[in-house]
């Protein structure tokens, strides 16, 4: 659904949040809200996540601004998927892939964020060619956020910003599981 847009991005760049720390997804998020505030429309594809989140009860509240789509939706980490479930994983990441591609042909958002997408690409789900080529193919007015551990050198080479999110210290060291509201 698109909405009527009130302006539109003069000149798209190309952002990767990357590296061991918390935040990447968090920061994504925090410039799609800055942009839905300003009446642009985001999109956010996921990758490899299937665990209700509190980002997707907050986005509903900036519909149509703000909508978020899943792909090889999963609770588990990928490695400790089944075969068969890697295989249904892989079409779905397959699908999404696609859907981004679809996205940017139709113009239908001007912020679109792939959340996790190097997940995608660490598990060989889809290729750096083809993330290469979601950047070669956005839109001269979208603006392009991607997401995840470990950006391939082939994808920081084509990004304007690239912002390493180091882990200094984490709770999950001390056995703190992951909790509602703050990690996800």
């Amino acid at each position: 659904m698109k909405c009527e847009l009130k302006r539109s991005i003069q000149k798209g760049l190309v952002q990767i949040y990357t590296g061991d720390g918390k935040g990447k997804t968090t920061a994504a998020l925090g410039q799609g809200m800055r942009a839905a505030g300003r009446q642009y429309t985001v999109y956010m594809i996921q990758f490899l996540k299937g665990m209700h989140s509190g980002e997707i009860d907050a986005v509903q509240n900036l519909h149509p601004y703000f909508q978020i789509f899943r792909f090889g939706q999963t609770e588990k980490f990928f490695y400790a998927l089944s075969e068969k479930e890697k295989s249904e994983c892989c079409q779905d990441v397959r699908r999404g892939y696609r859907f981004a591609l679809e996205m940017m042909k139709k113009g239908e958002c001007d912020i679109l964020i792939l959340d996790e997408i190097m997940g995608a690409l660490y598990n060989q789900l889809i290729t750096v060619y083809e993330a290469c080529s979601l950047i070669h193919h956005k839109p001269e007015q979208m603006e392009l956020i991607l997401t995840g551990r470990d950006a391939p050198q082939e994808l920081i080479e084509l990004a304007d910003y690239v912002s390493e999110i180091k882990m200094v210290k984490h709770p999950f060291s001390k056995g703190i599981k992951a909790r509602e509201g703050i990690e996800y």
